[in-house]
């Protein structure tokens, strides 16, 4: 009796995966190791996958870290994307399309170069550099992307993005990186909350600390996996209180 209570738990609380090898991903997302941990766990999945990438441009101090290179795994390909244009934008979501065969799922991820900086300190170009790599790119892809995602009454959308900004030397505040993650935070925010409304599904993920990317995209992806946990309009928080929120 206790054999076969034991087996009938076990099957009713085991979660249900699902890894699809013919699904099309397209993965965009800034030059950065958390991209990278995403684009391997993809790379686990599925037989091919699209990688457009937001580069650095910011000057990066001579006392600042590194910032990682995104390589592309054999399984993917990289797609050329200007993110400061509307028109390049459009471009990315149908080469993706043309690549994959479709798109059944996007996965952005922000992760913005730390560059402490004081406000008075600022360059023009750094302003530039922000608002057209780090801010416009969000709103055209998605913008992109939802509408295939309509039109063909179905798809996912992955956002996935720091929770908090972060200091720098001295206190100094991360002026630029922050920005941009709040923007990207604020759209994310108002994808989920119509997301009920809408043909295809929204998830967020928001959370993780520097250096434990492999983790955090780990967590992700046991999500993702889960179809119990395909909830549109959810926002899913990663930290050390507790891997499942």
């Amino acid at each position: 009796m206790y054999g076969s209570l034991h087996r009938w738990l076990d099957t009713v609380c085991r979660p249900v995966y699902t890894v699809t090898m013919d699904k099309g991903i397209l993965l965009a997302g800034n030059t950065s190791a958390l991209l990278n941990a995403v684009e391997i766990e993809v790379a686990k999945r599925v037989a091919r996958y699209a990688v457009a990438v937001i580069p650095n441009r910011f000057p990066v101090p001579d006392e600042g870290q590194p910032v990682a290179d995104t390589s592309v795994g054999k399984a993917g390909f990289l797609l050329d994307w200007n993110p400061g244009s509307a028109v390049s934008a459009r471009t990315l979501a149908l080469a993706a399309e043309n690549r994959l065969g479709r798109v059944d799922e996007a996965i952005l991820v922000c992760s913005p170069p730390l560059i402490p900086c004081a406000v008075a300190d600022l360059k023009p170009l750094d302003i530039e550099v922000l608002a057209s790599d780090h801010v416009k790119s969000w709103f055209f892809l998605v913008k992109e992307l939802v509408a295939g995602f309509k039109a063909r009454g179905q798809g996912s959308l992955v956002l996935v993005y720091p929770e908090n900004g972060a200091g720098g030397k001295d206190n100094t505040a991360d002026v630029l990186g922050s920005a941009s993650a709040a923007s990207f935070r604020a759209l994310a925010q108002g994808l989920l909350a119509s997301a009920t409304d809408e043909p295809y599904l929204v998830q967020g993920f928001t959370g993780g600390e520097v250096g434990n990317d492999a983790a955090f995209a780990n967590f992700i992806f046991r999500q993702l996996d889960d179809i119990r946990r395909r909830v549109s309009g959810k926002l899913h928080k990663y930290g050390k209180a507790g891997f499942f929120k």
